[in-house]
């Protein structure tokens, strides 16, 4: 038992450290085709955020779509090794992570995501849709409900699973209701991390950090081969995240913010964690709660809560530097993340 915890450990660290020097050689790349096919993000005017655009005018021509690292090297990686492993064996069986009860579904969700990402990417460099923003909100929120439907509908048909694990109450059947809080909680993270990503550095930073308690728990629950493939994404979302800290080569863009936030619903559905998503992804919880609460005031209250969402503009109103709210926002992100796995270590695991 000890050796294969141990064979498990370095197969984590060594996939990691394969992505990690993959992404590395990719991401320049990557970057210099960007550039040659003038794929940048374009800052809309819009008089509704005359602070936002006032802020962040100066950053319109910077190549977008970098996010397209930690999904493309994750599913090179992937599939490179199961097709090596079918060839080969030894090595390359052993560590081969694609399996059908752990990560098939993961990495489908990821692929649809990915594609629906660079959909509205494009549709923002050529500034289509409304305002030139990319695809309407309604057929982006459609689109994730189609994603999700998959993943709620492969759970409690494929899998007949209906669980909810409630923090030191327990595990709770909740039936039919389980297919509309899977897909709320698929759509949820999704918008939220969608919304965080708006300053050089803090997406990354923050997806770089959720991907930690989730690795932990994956292995606690014995479920490695999922743990190997979030070890996999960690190594693509450092590499994106040295080339995104201020001042960014390039940004996230869609492609990327969508591809992390259906993968953390997944995640928190299939390790039955989604009540604690609110301490791992602490910050897009509150950057989603402060669009939403700003939006609601401004259609019933005729005036807004905050000078500018998602919040992280509002610092940025106040005067705050980007690095600086950036910096303040990881370490809250941070101490979320510690205390929500010390919470699920002593409720989950009863240590």
């Amino acid at each position: 038992m000890r050796e294969q915890i141990i064979a498990q450990i370095v197969k984590i660290f060594s996939l990691g450290g394969i992505s990690t020097v993959l992404s590395f050689m990719f991401a320049p790349i990557l970057l210099k085709f960007l550039i040659k096919n003038k794929v940048c993000k374009q800052i809309r005017q819009d008089s509704n955020a005359p602070i936002f655009t006032k802020i962040h005018e100066k950053k319109g021509g910077t190549p977008t779509m970098g996010g397209i690292i930690f999904w493309f090297i994750t599913f090179f990686i992937a599939f490179s090794i199961l097709i090596l492993s079918f060839i080969f064996g030894g090595i390359w069986e052993f560590l081969n992570f694609v399996t059908r009860e752990q990560t098939i579904l993961i990495l489908g969700s990821m692929m649809l995501a990915a594609l629906v990402g660079i959909i509205d990417d494009v549709f923002n460099i050529y500034r289509i849709g409304p305002k030139g923003g990319g695809l309407p909100m309604s057929v982006r929120l459609i689109l994730h409900t189609f994603i999700a439907s998959i993943g709620a509908w492969w759970f409690y048909v494929k899998l007949d699973w209906d669980l909810l694990y409630v923090p030191f109450v327990g595990t709770i059947h909740l039936g039919f209701w389980y297919i509309p809080f899977f897909i709320f909680i698929i759509i949820g993270t999704a918008f939220a991390l969608n919304e965080t990503d708006g300053l050089d550095g803090l997406a990354g930073g923050i997806s770089f950090m959720a991907l930690i308690p989730y690795i932990a728990i994956a292995f606690l629950l014995g479920r490695f081969d999922l743990a190997s493939l979030l070890a996999v994404v960690m190594g693509g979302v450092l590499a994106f995240l040295w080339f995104n800290i201020n001042p960014a080569k390039f940004f996230m863009g869609d492609t990327g913010s969508m591809t992390l936030g259906v993968l953390f619903g997944i995640l928190a559905m299939y390790t039955n964690t989604a009540l604690f998503l609110p301490f791992f992804l602490f910050i897009p919880f509150m950057e989603a709660i402060s669009v939403i609460v700003q939006t609601f005031s401004k259609k019933f209250l005729k005036r807004k809560i905050f000078p500018s969402t998602p919040i992280h503009h509002t610092f940025e109103a106040n005067g705050w530097p980007e690095t600086k709210v950036t910096m303040i926002f990881w370490l809250i992100q941070g101490m979320a993340m510690i205390f929500g796995l010390l919470i699920y270590l002593i409720s989950v695991l009863k240590i």
